[in-house]
């Protein structure tokens, strides 16, 4: 059992005690594509950083554009409506479920928690197997607060209410099809990517979906991956 800092979706930091076993890197090599999403970023936002693709480490010049992007989010930072697909797929396409929220967070400041949610279910609904996984992870973040009052949306009007007043609503549909996904998609990513944020209890769902919960569990106490076999065990219960 490990000891380890945590980051929680609230945004503290707390020591746990964790016996979850950690989550294995993606199946699909996805650096490549992302590199073009975070230059991306970079060109919409005007970022002051140096776009280099063929010098040094790729990774090295990633990191200098969140950092880019953290500085701009302490500023006044106007985000165009362009902006706003540019940011979340560079949050789907991040390999780090850890840091996806760097591109997240600036979206639900300045869009709101319902659109960035839409956003993602949208992308879990009729995305590619890799951007089905990628909105899992970026999921864990979408209900973060919002605690960047410095940017903004260009244009405030079109954005929708920045408080999560249809959250609830967006929540169970994405719940609902999380869940039809985990079980008909047999992709390992997906799978894996999903589960930690699925609950596996009947009480979270309308009595029609409880047919599929026993199957969501079945299927992962019998997967032949040992990650969703240790992990589905943390998660059920009613």
């Amino acid at each position: 059992m490990a000891t380890y800092e945590n980051e929680t979706a609230a945004g503290e930091t707390t020591r746990t005690v964790q016996g979850f076993m950690a989550r294995p890197g993606p199946v699909e090599n996805r650096r490549e594509v992302f590199a073009g999403c975070v230059a991306e970023v970079v060109r919409v936002l005007g970022l002051d950083v140096a776009y280099e693709p063929q010098r040094g480490d790729p990774r090295t010049w990633v990191k200098h554009a969140r950092t880019a992007l953290y500085k701009a989010c302490r500023r006044d930072l106007i985000l165009s409506e362009e902006s706003f697909q540019t940011l979340i797929k560079a949050a789907v396409y991040d390999p780090d479920p850890s840091f996806n929220r760097h591109f997240l967070e600036p979206a639900l400041n300045a869009f709101g928690h319902r659109r960035v949610q839409a956003s993602l279910l949208e992308y879990l609904r009729a995305g590619t197997d890799l951007e089905r996984a990628g909105a899992a992870n970026a999921w864990y973040w979408s209900a973060l607060p919002l605690r960047m009052p410095s940017v903004r949306a260009e244009h405030p009007a079109a954005t929708g209410p920045a408080e999560p007043d249809d959250a609830p609503t967006v929540g169970a549909e994405w719940y609902e099809t999380a869940l039809r996904e985990f079980v008909s998609n047999e992709h390992l990513d997906v799978r894996r990517c999903i589960l930690p944020g699925l609950p596996l209890r009947k009480s979270a769902y309308p009595p029609e979906l409880h047919d599929l919960v026993d199957a969501a569990v079945a299927i992962a106490r019998s997967h032949p991956d040992e990650y969703i076999r240790h992990r589905v065990e943390h998660q059920v219960g009613d």
